[in-house]
């Protein structure tokens, strides 16, 4: 009797690490294949992002501390593209840069990294921690390189603000971003396109 008690636990042991073992095994091959981004400027916009990057789903909103938002353009040169400045952090020690987490495809790292014009040496990806509910999560984003100060358009920051608003960033941090001076530009701008 209790040979079959010892043989029964410990089949049953066996059977709960191999479902563990399953489990744990798809988890990783999820994380081999997918990475998760920090959006903070145009790319908080669902419709933007997923142009070129299908894959993209939220995955959370989040938090970055000890950084801020700002606008500039790489070594001073002027986006064709939005006619301002675009969006990028600097370190800034009390200050916070509210964004949203987006799991991706791997396969679509070429493309994101494309948009932000890594080859061109405009920005640099980067890893950082972010903050969300009760947890850090590691997440690869994006700093501009040699940024000259420059206000956005306010075509480029509309699209920051519906990115805001479309996934429920903090109240007072979308404020702040309507707040935001612009350089008034009104002429036509192909918005939805990729570059920033």
């Amino acid at each position: 009797c209790v040979c079959v008690c010892v043989c029964v636990c410990v089949a049953q042991y066996f059977r709960l690490a191999l479902i563990f073992l399953l489990t744990e095994t798809d988890d990783n091959m999820e994380d081999n294949h997918t990475f998760l981004y920090f959006a903070y400027g145009s790319n908080l916009l669902k419709e933007r992002l997923q142009l070129k990057n299908p894959s993209a789903t939220v995955h959370c909103v989040a938090r970055l501390k000890d950084y801020k938002l700002v606008f500039g353009n790489h070594k001073g040169l002027a986006s064709d593209r939005w006619h301002g400045g675009v969006a990028t952090i600097e370190h800034s020690p009390g200050d916070e840069v509210w964004g949203v987490v987006w799991r991706m495809n791997v396969s679509d790292l070429e493309s994101l990294d494309s948009q932000e014009n890594v080859t061109l040496g405009a920005y640099s990806p980067v890893e950082l921690s972010v903050k969300t509910k009760g947890q850090d999560l590691n997440c690869r984003t994006y700093i501009m390189n040699s940024c000259v100060y420059a206000p956005p358009s306010p075509q480029y920051l509309k699209v920051i603000v519906m990115g805001a608003e479309q996934n429920g960033l903090p109240k007072d941090y979308q404020e702040k971003l309507r707040a935001i001076k612009t350089n008034m530009y009104e002429g036509p701008l192909p918005m939805m396109k990729m570059d920033g």
